[in-house]
């Protein structure tokens, strides 16, 4: 079995093309590349990354991306695992859901966190990773 690297706009796009958990990357890239089924053969090793992974409003984050804001002069942590974002050991389906738990008033999370995936060495606000 052989590794590829990818980027997450490409991984973005694989997971978006799975019917089901049971349709791996590889039967994935299969029918894009016109290849027909293969093998049943799905290595640990490619699920390895999206395990924990979590998604809001189409928007993949990997398990381990960073979370944080400045509210009040006061910087806010968080982090994605278990498919879901953690911020002081609570659980958020929603990145408003876990800026309003900091701020106690309605807020749009989207434009109030910041992100760093895996891999990246810079921030970034998650509004800029929607779609349109």
């Amino acid at each position: 079995m052989h590794t590829i690297e990818v980027d997450f706009d490409v991984l973005k796009a694989l997971m978006l093309r799975r019917a089901t958990e049971q349709v791996s990357y590889n039967d994935v890239l299969r029918d894009v590349l016109k290849l027909g089924p293969g093998a049943a053969v799905r290595p640990a090793a490619v699920d390895a990354g999206l395990k924990g992974a979590w998604t809001s409003k189409g928007v993949v984050f990997p398990a381990g991306t960073e979370f944080r804001a400045r509210y009040k002069g006061e910087v806010h942590t968080g982090r994605v695992a278990d498919g879901a974002l953690i911020v002081n050991g609570e659980r958020y389906d929603s990145p408003s859901s876990a800026a309003m738990s900091l701020t106690d008033s309605p807020v749009n999370g989207w434009t109030f966190w910041e992100c760093r995936r895996p891999g990246d060495t810079s921030w970034q606000v998650i509004k800029g990773l929607r779609k349109g």
